[in-house]
């Protein structure tokens, strides 16, 4: 799975929830020659994660081959379809010679009438164009869409080895199934005419088409891994959250038709449907992606956003730390963090007094009366009582009286206490640290300073 069909699958879970209708799972695993093992589970383990629930299936298509057999030599019967005894070698010349000749490469119905062959001979069963007139469809984000028939291929309904192609198969299961409306990227629309003549010869009634404009790169070229189209698995594993990337997947191609953008996946449900899906390319801009994760991150419950950054930590050895705790670290730092993973490098300190210092912040070590500030400050929140408010007060306080305000104050006291020359509001870091930890490295930082 891709950002591609990611994105169709995602258009077509919240049409159906926003209609109360069926999202329905298929497995289309007729071309043999594209089968990749453990692909099924990684859709189903990426829908899962997507949050994106099914009503019913897996349906495997390669498990229906009995019911396209029958109902491709239906058409054969009703003179709609017809078996092709050319061979691989014989389409494949006839190929070269139309392209020699500089004309449109498709079958030459060289079977459409032939004789004298058996069905038992190896063939596959194409379906029978009209060789005049149009097939006319309404698309629900193209409008009526017009195609001359002529220049439709004879296309293979079924296969030399009893397999449906996808032009058949996803018709017949689109009707069987009760499927009302098919999403699919545009790049399937030159093939809908194929489908709806199918749909007519069958004397069924064919769903309603939605067809989303493609996803563009930044610098609008196709979609590829040069953009950041890597595989579906890899977004899960970059530290997105699901409900961010449903809403960034969402607004690919779909407006809630006012300025939001970060939106839940309730409101997704809400306000998605048809009439939004606009017409023109969607640019897929990772830089939006990460800014709508850093939303989706502050919009979550303190506890969830522990419960999801507790084993990152553990991972690094950072492990006992206490439920209470973690909410306190995590509710100070949820504003600067892009994904859940970056707490493990922006936040360490809060977890270790084993940290580095930051090179760069080394000059509030160095500069002259830096043991003295360290001291006093320690000093000074030795009995302060431990709120943010009280914290600030004692650090201005005692900061005043050494002849330091402002920056002079601020950065010094926080690179001492974390090592770091920018972080979270420094009082409310002092506060989630505790009063023993925030004494013990302010008194480490004199003596460093002493020794500089």
């Amino acid at each position: 799975m891709h950002v591609g069909n990611a994105r169709t699958a995602a258009f077509a879970w919240l049409l159906a929830r926003h209609h109360g209708g069926q999202f329905i799972l298929r497995i289309e695993d007729t071309d043999r020659t594209r089968y990749v093992e453990g692909s099924v589970e990684e859709i189903q383990e990426g829908l899962r994660w997507l949050g994106l629930d099914w009503d019913e299936g897996p349906y495997f298509q390669s498990e229906r081959l009995e019911i396209y057999r029958q109902l491709a030599e239906q058409l054969v019967r009703d003179g709609k379809a017809y078996r092709c005894w050319c061979s691989p070698e014989r389409l494949a010349q006839m190929r070269e010679e139309q392209k020699a000749a500089g004309l449109p490469t498709g079958y030459d119905r060289r079977c459409r009438d032939a004789a004298g062959h058996s069905a038992d001979e190896p063939h596959v069963i194409r379906f029978a164009m009209p060789l005049e007139g149009v097939t006319e469809f309404y698309d629900h984000v193209r409008g009526t869409l017009s195609f001359d028939n002529a220049l439709i291929d004879d296309f293979v309904m079924l296969k030399a080895d009893g397999f449906p192609t996808y032009q058949f198969a996803n018709v017949v299961d689109d009707h069987l199934m009760g499927i009302t409306h098919v999403v699919r990227s545009d790049e399937w629309l030159s093939s809908t005419p194929k489908h709806v003549r199918l749909y007519a010869a069958f004397g069924w009634e064919p769903p309603q088409f939605v067809h989303p404009a493609l996803i563009l790169g930044p610098d609008r070229s196709k979609l590829s891994k040069r953009h950041g189209a890597v595989s579906f698995r890899e977004f899960t594993r970059m530290g997105y959250l699901p409900d961010a990337l449903l809403n960034f997947l969402a607004l690919l191609g779909w407006s809630p038709g006012d300025n939001r953008e970060v939106m839940t996946r309730q409101e997704l449900i809400e306000a998605f449907d048809i009439p939004g899906i606009v017409n023109h390319p969607a640019i897929f801009d990772r830089q939006k992606l990460d800014w709508l994760n850093r939303q989706h991150i502050r919009m979550l419950p303190d506890g969830e956003l522990a419960r999801l950054v507790r084993p990152l930590l553990e991972e690094r050895g950072l492990t006992g730390v206490q439920d209470g705790y973690l909410e306190s670290v995590v509710r100070v730092m949820k504003d600067r963090l892009t994904f859940t993973h970056d707490i493990v490098e922006l936040a360490s300190y809060f977890f270790t007094d084993e940290f580095d210092y930051e090179e760069k912040g080394g000059k509030w070590l160095r500069e002259p009366g830096a043991a003295e500030l360290f001291e006093g400050i320690a000093d000074a929140l030795q009995d302060c009582e431990w709120t943010e408010s009280a914290i600030e007060a004692r650090v201005r306080e005692a900061g005043g009286r050494l002849g330091r305000e402002g920056g002079a104050l601020i950065h010094p006291v926080r690179y001492a206490c974390t090592g770091r020359t920018v972080g979270p509001s420094l009082f409310a870091a002092l506060e989630t640290l505790g009063r023993e930890r925030v004494v013990r490295r302010l008194r480490r930082a004199a003596d460093l300073a002493r020794v500089q």
